[in-house]
């Protein structure tokens, strides 16, 4: 009996479980069919209406996609990069349609927009100085410089280093003397800077120019004018010599160049821009056709020294001789270098005064 019961319980079993397979085919066939049906009607309607993949580009991204979802490494700086180039092409497109806007307007077409800038939105700086000012120029005329722009003595410049100075900073300081005419570059020897000064006085010297380096790089300029002062420290950066340069000209000659001082608007500015004027000599060789530019930009300085050539009535040449660094004014001093019992009259502090991107000292 018990075996005849096992035999009709396996095969109910086995007829349970042959239904429920044939339901699961059936629930898969109709899913299947469903899933056909859909994508027929799909097909109907892209042939029935217009399609918009064909209008859009062939890189069509997502409304809310950003390149920087882009795993692959190669593949997002792909899609950077033709992203750019498409930003650039229609700014090209805009910029030509308003062109050729304004020459069929002719007078009638309005004024050119001024972009924002740093430098045109700057706050206003109470010591702007207006060039009618009386006060600013009776200050010039008795300032520590009123000799040299009086034309009673010629700059007569000492140029030195710190203490064991490496190639770099000594091939700057060689290539420095060959900018400014009757420089003399002398090494340190471990002197103090307070016993150089006295001797570079009492032999007739108008300039103390040090360059300080940190690892084997110039770093910092101390500029000292001779003999009532007043001293500035810089820190130097980008400093590029003569044979880092990419399509320099030939080495500078022996003729005084012409100095140019632009955006020294301030009166710090003018007493920064007085100091560099006083390196140079009064007047200007103009058969050497060199000019050495002092640029203030956002009150970092920029150097330059090139030559240039007039090709004819419109077009110039110019030639960068080198070298090119940048100053940014760390401190200005009154008198000569003394840092312990020093006056100064102004001192970057770069956590009070650099709180506002807008706002400049030069």
């Amino acid at each position: 009996m018990d075996s005849t019961a096992t035999a009709e319980e396996n095969m109910d079993y086995g007829e349970e479980s042959e239904e429920k397979t044939f339901k699961k085919k059936k629930d898969k066939g109709k899913k299947a069919a469903k899933v056909k049906k859909s994508q027929e009607q799909t097909m109907k309607k892209e042939e029935t209406e217009p399609s918009s993949v064909d209008a859009a580009p062939s890189t069509a991204f997502p409304p809310t996609f950003s390149v920087s979802e882009i795993k692959n490494k190669q593949r997002r700086h792909l899609m950077f990069m033709k992203l750019k180039q498409e930003k650039r092409k229609l700014r090209l497109e805009i910029r030509k349609k308003r062109k050729k806007e304004r020459e069929a307007l002719g007078d009638k077409a309005p004024p050119k927009e001024v972009p924002k800038t740093i430098e045109n939105q700057r706050i206003y700086d109470e010591t702007t100085v207006i060039p009618e000012d009386e006060e600013v120029a009776f200050d010039e005329g008795t300032d520590e410089f009123s000799a040299y722009f009086n034309r009673l003595t010629n700059p007569k410049v000492l140029i030195t280093t710190s203490d064991r100075p490496k190639t770099r900073t000594i091939q700057f300081c060689d290539q420095l003397a060959t900018v400014i005419p009757d420089a003399h570059v002398y090494y340190r020897r471990g002197l103090a800077l307070k016993r150089i000064v006295p001797q570079c006085v009492s032999r007739g010297f108008t300039y103390l120019m040090v360059i300080n380096e940190d690892r084997k790089v110039p770093n910092g300029m101390v500029l000292c004018h001779l003999p009532d002062g007043p001293t500035a420290h810089f820190k130097i950066s980008n400093v590029r010599l003569r044979k880092e340069m990419k399509r320099r000209g030939k080495e500078p000659t022996e003729h005084s160049p012409e100095v140019i001082l632009n955006n020294f608007t301030t009166r710090l500015g003018h007493s920064i821009g007085r100091l560099f004027a006083a390196l140079f000599p009064h007047d200007p060789q103009f058969v050497g056709r060199q000019v050495a530019t002092f640029h203030n930009q956002r009150d970092f300085i920029f150097f330059r020294f090139h030559r240039y050539i007039f090709k004819n009535e419109k077009k110039v040449g110019i030639q960068e001789l080198g070298p090119r660094f940048t100053l940014k004014l760390r401190s200005l001093q009154k008198g000569t270098f003394d840092s312990k019992f020093g006056e100064y009259e102004w001192v970057h502090k770069r956590h009070e005064m650099d709180t506002s991107r807008r706002k400049f000292h030069l």
